[in-house]
């Protein structure tokens, strides 16, 4: 009898563990109202949420470089110190350099600056309560933030191209 019951009381552990191990995944399953998708961004539901999500986009892009920028920035200047403290006639033998080492500075400041000034012009909550004008706001946003984005990334392979040349 004792047997039986320790049988029974398994069984029932097992069956109990089996039920509550399928009710978490049914409810998990079916609770799954978030606007991920298994890649981790969000869908858009709507043409100003995908015009959102493609601004976004644009903006991280930049932002991941921005801090190459700087850096590449600060060793085209130390260049140019280093090309200013030469004696005469090798600055002038290295004046070549120096253009493009001006070209690149001002090249990068200018990425710098129009991310800066598209961040703090941009409004993300822009027209939120009037469909149409948001998403006329999102396209102008994404067509500024994609040339913000092209700038740095162009300034960065120029920036690539300009030191590691060999001189």
């Amino acid at each position: 009898m004792r047997e039986r019951r320790t049988s029974l009381i398994f069984f029932m552990n097992k069956f109990s563990f089996a039920i509550i191990f399928m009710a978490f995944g049914f409810l998990a399953a079916c609770n799954n109202t978030d606007k991920k998708t298994n890649t981790g961004k969000e869908t858009a539901k709507t043409l100003a949420d995908s015009l959102e999500n493609e601004v976004m986009d644009g903006h991280n892009v930049g932002m991941a470089k921005y801090g190459k920028l700087t850096a590449m920035q600060n060793e085209a200047q130390r260049l140019l110190d280093s090309i200013a403290n030469l004696p005469a006639k090798a600055r002038e033998a290295m004046m070549p350099l120096k253009t493009k080492l001006d070209g690149l500075v001002e090249d990068l400041r200018s990425a710098k600056a129009g991310m800066d000034k598209w961040m703090d012009e941009y409004n993300m909550d822009s027209a939120v309560n009037n469909i149409e004008l948001r998403i006329k706001y999102l396209t102008e946003e994404k067509i500024k933030v994609s040339k913000v984005k092209e700038s740095i990334l162009n300034s960065l392979q120029k920036a690539d191209s300009v030191l590691r040349a060999k001189f």
